[in-house]
C-alpha cells in the first residue's frame, strides 16, 4: 500500500501541509489533496452506498464538507483519515435519506414478459437492514468494519488508514461485529427457516 501523505501528482507537500496551504488561501492544494486521494474515495463511496449514483452524490456532498470544515481538522488524526471518515458518513447520511424516497415507477404498458424473476426488493430490504444496522454502531466501530469488513482492507492497513493501533482496530471490529449480530439476528433466523 502507498504511502498516503506522499501519493498523486508532482507537488511533494504532505497532506496536512496541503490542507493548511488550503485553509490559508492556497487555491490549488485541496485540489491537489482531493487528486491525490480520489481513487481511494471513490471506492470508499462505492462500497458504502447501494448504487453509483448514490456514491457519487455522496462523494460530492463529502468534498464539499470537506472544503467548507477543512479548517476544524485536528492534526491527531492523518488527513485520509479525515477524509474517509468524511465519504463514510455521507454515504450512509445518503442511504438514510434515500430510505423515506424509494418509489418504483408504474409501467405504463404490460412488461411482465421483461419481468426479472430475482427479488430485488430482497435485496433492497437486506441493504436497508445492513445500512440500519451499521448506523447503529458508534463512529469508531463502524469505521473499522467499513475499512476491514466491507472494503477489504487488513487490519493493519486499517489502522494506518485511519490512524489508530492494530489491537484497536481488532477490538472496534469485534465490538461492532457482536453489536451487528444481535442487530440482524433477524436474518440469520430467515436463513434458517425451511423453504417451501
Amino acid at each position: 500500500m502507498a504511502e498516503w501523505g506522499k501519493v498523486g501528482g508532482d507537488d511533494s507537500r504532505t497532506d496536512e501541509e496541503l490542507l493548511s496551504a488550503h485553509v490559508s488561501g492556497d487555491r490549488d492544494a485541496f485540489g491537489i489533496l482531493i487528486t491525490r486521494h480520489q481513487g481511494h474515495l471513490w471506492a470508499v463511496a462505492r462500497r458504502t452506498s447501494h448504487t453509483g449514483e448514490d456514491a457519487a452524490d455522496a462523494l460530492q456532498d463529502a468534498l464539499l464538507n470537506a472544503h467548507r470544515m477543512a479548517h476544524r481538522f485536528r492534526s491527531d488524526s492523518k488527513v485520509s483519515s479525515w477524509l474517509h471518515r468524511i465519504v463514510v458518513n455521507a454515504s450512509l447520511d445518503r442511504i438514510r435519506r434515500n430510505k423515506s424516497r424509494l418509489t418504483v415507477p408504474l409501467p405504463e404498458f404490460d412488461v411482465s414478459q421483461y419481468a426479472d424473476p430475482r427479488d430485488h426488493h430482497g435485496d433492497i430490504d437486506l441493504s436497508m437492514s445492513i445500512g440500519r444496522a451499521l448506523d447503529t454502531l458508534p463512529p469508531e466501530q463502524r469505521d473499522a468494519i467499513v475499512a476491514v469488513d466491507i472494503e477489504g482492507y487488513s487490519v493493519a492497513e486499517a489502522a494506518a488508514l485511519l490512524g489508530v493501533p492494530s489491537g484497536t482496530i481488532k477490538s472496534r471490529c469485534a465490538r461492532g461485529r457482536t453489536k451487528l449480530a444481535v442487530v440482524l439476528g433477524h436474518l440469520r433466523d430467515k436463513a434458517d427457516e425451511p423453504t417451501p
